[in-house]
């Protein structure tokens, strides 16, 4: 049994080192990394995941991004820890985070979409990620009917958008 619940400031090493153990400490060299710097993730979208003892099995983490000019969601990082990986925890956390984006149209990840793709995301077109982004990896998905259609451009930090 697992209490999904939002992270806290408490929670924000323990969080970084299960992302460090599972993407090591250079994660944070990747491109899509370029669109979190300065930028606060969206807290009431973060969650973590612990069993009944308090350890922490999985975390999942939001960020607020423009594409073109159209505001988005960035998926990611979401990692679950080794020892708790195929007990279907992943997909838990990512059907729960997404229950609660209601403020938000669209979603946005860099990932594999055999994996992805049952969770309602598709590969996109047009978007102009940080490199070096694989486009075949650059998936959306819609939280409303349409919101990717015309969404085209730079994706960019928050607080960057232009």
């Amino acid at each position: 049994m697992y209490s999904i619940k939002a992270e806290t400031s408490e929670d924000w090493w323990e969080v970084e080192a299960l992302f460090d153990l599972c993407f090591a400490p250079g994660r944070t060299a990747l491109s899509s990394y370029r669109l979190r710097d300065g930028v606060a993730p969206v807290a009431e979208l973060c969650l973590t995941a612990r069993d009944d003892y308090h350890v922490l099995a999985a975390a999942i983490r939001y960020w607020p991004i423009h594409v073109g000019k159209a505001p988005a969601l960035l998926l990611g990082p979401i990692a679950v820890h080794p020892t708790r990986q195929g007990e279907g925890l992943g997909a838990l956390m990512i059907e729960e985070s997404l229950s609660r984006t209601h403020a938000w149209e669209r979603v946005l990840l860099v990932g594999d979409a055999p994996y992805y793709g049952r969770f309602g995301f598709r590969p996109l077109t047009g978007i102009d990620m940080p490199p070096p982004t694989n486009p075949d990896r650059v998936l959306g998905r819609e939280l409303v009917e349409g919101a990717w259609e015309g969404v085209r451009g730079r994706a960019a930090p928050w607080a960057d958008a232009s």
